[in-house]
């Protein structure tokens, strides 16, 4: 079982600035895909980006730029540390990883949301 536990989420003014972390426990051999997604209200789950255990990082158009996502190998923790944030990057942030496990297969586990609020 692997559990997975953000923080970070809050309220802040437009062109202001976040740190979300997310850790992640359990029993698992080691973590392949680190990413972070977000749902708006009314709108799909989509992705904000996403870090490879071998370092290769993907974000989407509209946060390039101004999102870095990081981790802390050591500490099963990544963060997505988010600058110039404007009113349309209001949504429930969400991590996800794609673990190894100790059986061999591979599979994802979602982290339970956090809320950012950017006001205008």
């Amino acid at each position: 079982h692997v559990q997975l536990v953000e923080s970070g989420g809050g309220l802040v003014q437009g062109g202001g600035s976040l740190r979300l972390s997310c850790v992640a426990s359990g029993s698992f051999v080691s973590i392949n895909v680190m990413g972070w997604y977000r749902q708006a209200p009314g709108k799909q789950r989509q992705l904000v980006a996403t870090l490879t255990s071998r370092g290769t990082t993907n974000y989407s158009d509209s946060v390039k730029g101004r999102f870095t996502i990081s981790r802390d190998g050591a500490k099963y923790t990544m963060y997505l540390q988010m600058n110039s944030l404007k009113p349309d990057d209001t949504a429930v942030y969400y991590c996800k990883v794609v673990v190894l496990l100790p059986t061999g297969f591979s599979r994802d586990y979602w982290g339970q949301g956090t809320q950012v609020t950017v006001s205008s």
